[in-house]
């Protein structure tokens, strides 16, 4: 650093002058980086939050999905009509089997 007794009153007003503005711009320098991680830090949060959303839906679907793939206890049970239907179709089968066979 030189020695500030050799300067004028002008030359350290203007190194002063010089000294601020550097200053200034250092601060506007730091300030736009801290602006610009604080916005990267918001888009990561925004993304993280979205991707867990994600995986929340996907888990909701693959419950309701897991549920509608387990049986009840009516699925167990066949109904008397459908019990009929099939008899009688069977019945119908066996029939044109043995006309076609012995016919």
């Amino acid at each position: 650093m030189a020695d500030n007794a050799g300067l004028t009153d002008e030359e350290r007003a203007e190194l002063e002058q010089l000294r601020a503005e550097k200053e200034a711009r250092e601060q506007a320098s730091r300030d736009a980086a801290e602006r610009a991680e604080l916005e990267r830090l918001r888009a990561q949060r925004a993304r993280s939050e979205a991707e867990r959303d994600q995986i929340a839906r996907e888990a909701a679907a693959r419950e309701r999905g897991r549920k509608l793939m387990e049986p009840d206890e009516d699925d167990l049970r066949m109904p008397l009509g459908q019990k009929v239907v099939i008899l009688v179709v069977a019945v119908a089968i066996v029939v044109f089997v043995a006309a076609t066979v012995l016919g």
